[in-house]
């Protein structure tokens, strides 16, 4: 399942990508090009644009909440996404698919510190970003836990 959020979805779309979903975002393009993208790249656009929402061209589902927990329950509940507790596999800057890599290979692109504490890197290949299951983890896993009702 692949998703295209707009420009009031960044947060989500963040989101979705560490939950391991394709979510591509734009936070600049019009509502007929969103249209465009999603029926071209066969995503499901979500928006909390009512108007947007009521488009019969893409499969479309209106985000009603603000609230980015709300918003995570609603899309996990419509969808019945299954949710894992493992790092996502794309970029949540980019999107991009992310490869793990090697500890050696990364050893001068992170601080000493993540180095010597973590075993285990993903690399984004786009923007060359750096991942590893660091103390933010437990927020994640927290989360992963409330969306599938463990909590």
């Amino acid at each position: 399942m692949k998703f295209l959020a707009d420009s009031m979805l960044g947060k989500l779309a963040k989101w979705l990508r560490i939950l391991g979903f394709d979510t591509a975002y734009y936070n600049s393009v019009s509502d007929k090009n969103l249209i465009e993208i999603a029926e071209e790249e066969e995503r499901i656009l979500i928006t909390r644009d009512k108007q947007l929402s009521r488009c019969w061209v893409v499969s479309c589902l209106y985000i009603k909440s603000e609230s980015i927990d709300e918003q995570l329950h609603q899309i996990v509940k419509y969808f019945n996404l299954d949710i894992k507790e493992t790092l996502g596999k794309f970029c949540p800057l980019c999107n991009e698919v992310l490869k793990e890599v090697e500890k050696k290979e990364i050893k001068l692109l992170v601080p000493e510190l993540v180095y010597s504490s973590y075993k285990n890197f993903w690399k984004c290949l786009k923007c060359n970003k750096i991942y590893w299951e660091g103390t933010h983890w437990e927020n994640i896993k927290k989360k992963v836990k409330e969306l599938k009702g463990e909590n």
